[in-house]
């Protein structure tokens, strides 16, 4: 692991004497390739990362590394002055603590350790260079982290090389690391602007063969392809652009291989300057991304991939939880710390009463519709338990704001999918919001709004219900559907008179007439 001590150039480097507090803050620094990036960070008592600040410095190491088998004076002085911004920053953010790794472009430098030592003597801030398989290890950790698969490869594309780690039941077996970044490939190839056919599949061809004398086996049956790095999450973006997309958050989309070879194509096509103009790519990427696009596409081909799961998180964040010396948690874990990280940040309310609507959201639409699916029971218990965080914003309009805030804010060990189920269930509770398809499309489709309104009814009735019960009660009940009704019967109601418009909603959704009562 590393450390913020005494370590430089080395191979697996050593786990910290001591973990950090959990409440001391620390801040990453990854120099790698292409580009170098600090992040702050602060973990919550739920044991999610927060970040506190964060900054990117184009460096471009990797060029010259590949020309000269050297840094040079002049890359030496770019990092230093970069590590002397992010100095500042981490300080600014009130963070003493800086934990600094180095990857492909300082491993293949021959006077790497010149750097090292003055980052050292200038700066006090050491830097350790971490080998491909350390490299591996750290982006398995923060990109498998906060999503919901169990078993397959994750690959980390940067700009200098290309980390592929196995992994089952969330733990890693094995990694490889190949000299496939996404610049290295593109300039040692795509020397035309734009590239020619040639140079192209020149691309294609060496990726192929690197990856089949790496013995790099396709997916089983069950098993997924996660993505992470700077490259695929900007052709996430791209993509993403392209279509109307509800969710903000680029970590946990699904790039499909059609689109990954639609944009190769497109992105081959293009001069420098007319991707440096691309919606969705970042300046320093529009002399590489296509490099890491032919990459992918023959990656996802390779091992048998029709798409890509993209983590928003990688190296920064597995250098970060690895200070704290923990398993990876299951999904079902990561879920609730991000629940409860996500609740507290919103809205300082009251957990218990959340978790009582959320038993009450369950029992009712068990009760009421026998055959819901499993995935409609579940989100209907975690928007039940984030609808306050509209509150943040305003009472009135909370359905909206919650609905809202579950698509803008980060929910680890969510699919999109559940995601878009979660935030228009809670829109749907709100009585003059009964369906919004096309601001969901394509997470959801057509066929699901008819549960989704269903859903959302039960999560206003259960809102409504678990206001009228005793602060620190329980509350029980019981559904009976005889023709035409169905009666809700209740222990523990203190009061009821059905809220305007329910009664309407409710027998229009589910064909009966809604009647609540003590029992």
């Amino acid at each position: 692991m590393p450390k913020d001590a005494g370590s430089r150039r080395g191979g697996a480097g050593k786990a910290l004497a001591s973990p950090p507090s959990a409440d001391e803050p620390v801040a990453i620094i990854d120099i790698g390739s292409n580009s170098a990036r600090i992040v702050a960070y602060e973990r919550d008592p739920a044991g999610h990362l927060r970040i506190l600040a964060s900054s990117r410095a184009a460096l471009r190491l990797v060029g010259e590394v590949d020309a000269k088998h050297r840094l040079g004076r002049a890359a030496i002085a770019r990092a230093l002055e970069a590590l002397r911004d992010f100095r500042a920053i981490a300080w600014g953010a009130g963070v003493r603590r800086i934990v600094g790794v180095a990857t492909a472009a300082m491993r293949d430098a021959a006077d790497a350790n010149k750097f090292l030592e003055l980052a050292e003597r200038e700066l006090a801030i050491k830097i350790e260079v971490i080998d491909g398989e350390v490299e591996g290890r750290y982006g398995f950790v923060g990109g498998v982290r906060g999503l919901p698969v169990e078993s397959g490869l994750l690959f980390d594309m940067g700009g200098g090389s290309l980390q592929i780690s196995r992994f089952q039941n969330r733990r890693i077996r094995a990694v490889k690391s190949l000299p496939l970044g996404a610049l290295r490939l593109s300039q040692a190839f795509l020397r035309s602007d734009p590239p020619r056919h040639r140079q192209v599949r020149d691309v294609q061809s060496f990726v192929r063969k690197s990856l089949e004398t790496a013995r790099i086996a396709p997916l089983g049956r069950l098993e997924s392809l996660v993505g992470t790095g700077g490259t695929i999450r900007n052709l996430a973006k791209i993509d993403r652009r392209r279509r109307a997309y509800p969710i903000a958050r680029v970590h946990g989309y699904s790039l499909k291989r059609g689109h990954v070879a639609d944009l190769g194509a497109f992105l081959a096509g293009q001069t420098l300057q007319d991707r440096a103009r691309l919606p969705g790519l970042s300046d320093e990427r529009a002399d590489s991304i296509v490099g890491g696009a032919l990459a992918l596409e023959t990656l996802m081909g390779t091992v048998g991939a029709e798409r890509v799961l993209v983590a928003g998180l990688g190296v920064r964040e597995g250098v970060a939880y690895s200070l704290w010396p923990e398993a990876i948690p299951s999904v079902a874990a990561v879920q609730e710390a991000s629940l409860v990280s996500l609740t507290t940040r919103f809205w300082g309310g009251n957990p218990k009463r959340a978790a009582r609507r959320a038993g009450l959201a369950v029992a009712l639409l068990g009760g009421l519709q026998e055959k819901a699916p499993d995935e409609i029971r579940e989100a209907v218990s975690f928007a039940a338990r984030l609808l306050d965080i509209g509150r943040s914003v305003d009472y009135f309009d909370r359905h909206k704001h919650a609905a809202d805030l579950v698509l803008d804010t980060e929910l680890d060990g969510f699919s999109h999918r559940q995601i878009g189920l979660i935030s228009a269930i809670i829109r749907c509770a709100r009585k003059d919001e009964e369906s919004d398809a096309e601001r969901y499309a394509p997470v959801l489709h057509t066929g699901d709004w008819s549960e989704v309104r269903r859903a959302g009814v039960v999560l206003a009735l259960a809102e409504e219900i678990e206001a009228r019960g005793p602060d620190g009660d329980p509350i029980a009940l019981r559904c009976r559907l005889p023709e035409g009704e169905a009666r809700i019967h209740v222990t523990g109601l203190a009061g009821w008179a059905t809220p305007p418009g329910l009664n309407s909603r409710f027998e229009r959704i589910f064909g009966r007439q809604l009647v609540v009562q003590d029992s």
